[in-house]
């Protein structure tokens, strides 16, 4: 009987856009070159990983990852993973579950992960979606403290982030629209949103969030909202008191909100999908508009600052384009010297130089073996460079490239 509530929960993927010519301007940060090109010149450095074939070890009780929703590194190096127990859908992954076979059971959504790639801890509902419904049901064990309900956890988990005071976010993209937040062990504290929110004019609900950041000094949670509204929204982290909000550009956001899926309705003058919203040490924080191809800059006021185009942009009238700008990490010296941006259409993580966000190149390359991307979602840096890379659609992993040093960049320059 379980075996048919474990059905296919399909990810909301807002994909393409259609871009102005006048979108990346000449006083906009260059656009990176296609591959096989870098902007590097002979003084450049660019940073070098190896793949990490022992990360992570084995995961307990014939666990298996759905969709990486999101990964988030701590200050101790402990890896937080959000995946998608729904999303583990084939029926020889699900033999465990059944008591068919010895393997395999939907992993639950929250995973902490020690330095070593050893399972900490694990918790939240394990939920699938009932074909007849479509609903959200709770399968198998539920690990945590709980108790989880499947109507309020989300249906398709996708930000996490672990904010100063050890507090657990995640949210879901799918309605209802919501964000949890849970004591470090998986003790529910707070829901914020309680509807699917109609407009991006809404101070108490989202559409579709995708990230968020929680700033210590002023208790402020930053969240990208994400697949149907088209925004940056900012709420009291304890109360969910509304704070400020903006669009694309530092302007109000723009409705009307995408009709659908397939990316209907994006304009050029907004965000398309905001897909992350990552700070520096510096206080700016940088926004992932993934099918506009492009990272853009902001004060914590929501004052533009710059933006930068990776990847190739859709063309105009594309509404089959996923877009190049899905998630955002930089390296842990104090400079941040480097910024990494997330490829899931192109399969690969982009290198840029943090002060002036130019281009220096590129790693990665599509495919289903190890140390290769199926589609990177997220990705997260610890503090010895190593970079953590999540994949969605059918990728469903976490990889570990392991920091190696640096050489010298390309000295091809780019048009």
């Amino acid at each position: 009987m379980q075996s048919r509530l474990v059905g296919t929960l399909l990810s909301s993927l807002c994909v393409a856009a259609i871009i102005a010519s006048g979108v990346f301007a000449s006083d906009r940060v260059a656009r990176a070159e296609p591959a096989g090109k870098t902007a590097g010149s002979a003084g450049d450095e660019i940073p070098t990983f190896r793949y990490d074939p022992d990360w992570p070890k084995p995961l307990p009780n014939s666990w298996t990852t759905g969709v990486i929703g999101a990964i988030y590194v701590a200050k101790d190096d402990h890896v937080w993973v959000a995946t998608r127990p729904s999303s583990v859908t084939a029926s020889t992954e699900n033999y465990a579950l059944e008591g068919l076979g010895e393997c395999c059971a939907p992993a639950p959504p929250v995973i902490e992960f020690s330095p070593d790639g050893k399972v900490v801890q694990a918790w939240g509902a394990v939920h699938a979606t009932d074909p007849a419904t479509r609903k959200q049901v709770l399968v198998g064990k539920q690990p945590g403290p709980g108790p989880y309900t499947a109507d309020v956890w989300p249906s398709s988990e996708h930000a996490m982030f672990v904010d100063y005071k050890g507090n657990v976010w995640i949210s879901s993209q799918s309605p209802p629209s919501q964000f949890l937040k849970f004591t470090h062990d998986g003790k529910f504290l707070k829901r914020f949103g309680t509807q699917e929110a109609t407009s991006s004019a809404d101070k108490e609900n989202f559409a579709g969030p995708t990230g968020v950041y929680v700033d210590p000094q002023t208790n402020e949670a930053y969240i990208s909202d994400g697949y149907r509204n088209r925004r940056i929204i900012v709420l009291d982290a304890d109360t969910g008191a509304f704070k400020r909000m903006w669009g694309a550009n530092g302007k109000p956001p723009k409705d009307p909100q995408q009709k659908d899926a397939f990316g209907s309705d994006i304009m050029a003058d907004q965000f398309s999908v905001t897909h992350c919203i990552v700070p520096d040490n510096n206080g700016l924080l940088y926004v992932c508009d993934r099918a506009n191809s492009r990272i853009q800059v902001f004060k914590k006021d929501g004052t533009f600052v710059r933006e930068v185009g990776v990847g190739e942009p859709p063309k105009s009238g594309d509404k089959t384009h996923l877009g190049s700008a899905w998630s955002v990490g930089f390296s842990p010296d104090k400079d941040q010297r480097f910024m990494y941006v997330a490829d899931g259409t192109n399969k690969k993580i982009w290198i840029l130089r943090h002060s002036d966000l130019k281009v220096l190149g590129s790693f990665g390359r599509g495919g289903r073996q190890g140390g290769q991307f199926e589609t990177i979602h997220c990705l997260a840096v610890d503090s010895k460079g190593n970079i953590y890379a999540g994949e969605t659609l059918s990728g469903n992993r976490v990889q570990r490239f392991l920091y190696t040093g640096t050489r010298a960049a390309s000295s091809a320059s780019s048009k």
